[in-house]
């Protein structure tokens, strides 16, 4: 069971990546005691953070990342930025690429990160700055250019690349996608704060511990006609309802079908993406069939037909709004 934390946003999952192994890396002058490396020890308590400081030199950071993953075995590898950079290259692991600068160079030169540079976060060492020049540039360059050497049809299913749609650092979604087809845009900036983290990230985390687990949640099929209101905007409290809904069940969005009308289709998923966002990510089925959907419960405003799991009419009295689904999931307990 999850537990609150002071925090508005987040929360304690003591059973998520339970005994488990997580390995964070740092971006660009950062360190590991980043607050995201905080972030992830308050809402897994009950999993081991490794978070190095990352050396300043690509070589020299490549064999430390390399003789951690040997020595850790981490389930779990994320990394932020010229992090996601170096994640990309830690083959045979699940990982998460947040952000990845992975044409760091020109990232570099780009945003003026040359010369001196003062560490955003204090490192183990007290060192406090460091000096670019372009030998070190030249370094970064032949470093990035390591990237996608390994992949191969098992990697493609075991890395993510989280992108954030208002990153005005780096954007390299097409250059991911063209060999990682799991690349998802979330809502926000190039650093990873509270609120992405625990609506982006923290869906895809569950996703891999779930898999890693084998562990097969009650499902729910919502139906995208509950979650809009007469303006087209996302319902009340439905992206609320949504976010307690993935704490405890596997949740898919069911749309109808598209016939001739192709930009429906994309309306559908466009819409998906800007309210519902990462948890609607290869969650959505486009179906005209809804009874042939086999799963626990079966959100919907009316009942179409006869479905294979238990339907709650959206538009019945007993649900009028998403504060009602709420209270009855909440005494479901996550059965």
């Amino acid at each position: 069971m999850e537990q609150q934390t002071t925090n508005q946003y987040v929360k304690q999952f003591p059973d998520l990546l339970k005994g488990k192994t997580v390995m964070y890396v740092h971006g660009f002058a950062s360190s590991g005691q980043s607050g995201t490396v905080e972030r992830l020890r308050i809402v897994f308590p009950n999993t081991k953070v490794v978070a190095p400081d990352v050396p300043v030199h690509p070589a020299e950071a490549q064999a430390l990342l390399h003789e951690l993953c040997e020595k850790e075995q981490p389930d779990l590898i994320l990394g932020t930025s010229m992090g996601g950079m170096y994640v990309e290259q830690l083959y045979g692991f699940d990982r998460i690429c947040m952000n990845p600068a992975l044409c760091i160079a020109d990232t570099m030169q780009a945003h003026g990160l040359t010369g001196t540079q003062t560490f955003q976060n204090p490192r183990l060492d007290g060192v406090q700055q460091f000096y670019v020049d372009k030998a070190m540039v030249k370094e970064y360059r032949q470093a990035s250019e390591q990237r996608f050497q390994g992949v191969n049809d098992e990697e493609r299913c075991r890395v993510f690349g989280l992108f954030g749609d208002e990153d005005d650092v780096v954007d390299t979604y097409d250059l991911f996608h063209q060999h990682y087809p799991q690349a998802i845009r979330f809502h926000g900036e190039h650093r990873i704060n509270d609120r992405s983290f625990m609506h982006s990230v923290l869906p895809v985390i569950r996703w891999i511990d779930d898999r890693q687990e084998g562990r097969q949640r009650p499902i729910v099929y919502i139906g995208v006609e509950t979650l809009s209101d007469s303006h087209g905007n996302a319902a009340s409290a439905c992206q609320k309802a949504i976010r307690l809904l993935i704490e405890n069940y596997q949740v898919y969005f069911v749309a109808p079908a598209p016939t001739h009308d192709t930009p429906v289709y994309l309306e559908v998923l466009e819409w998906l993406e800007q309210w519902v966002n990462v948890p609607a990510w290869g969650h959505t089925v486009f179906t005209n069939q809804r009874h042939l959907l086999y799963g626990d419960y079966l959100i919907e405003r009316g009942k179409t037909a006869e479905a294979m799991a238990n339907t709650i009419d959206f538009s019945s009295d007993t649900f009028k709004s998403w504060e009602d689904i709420i209270e009855y999931f909440d005494r479901l307990g996550g059965q």
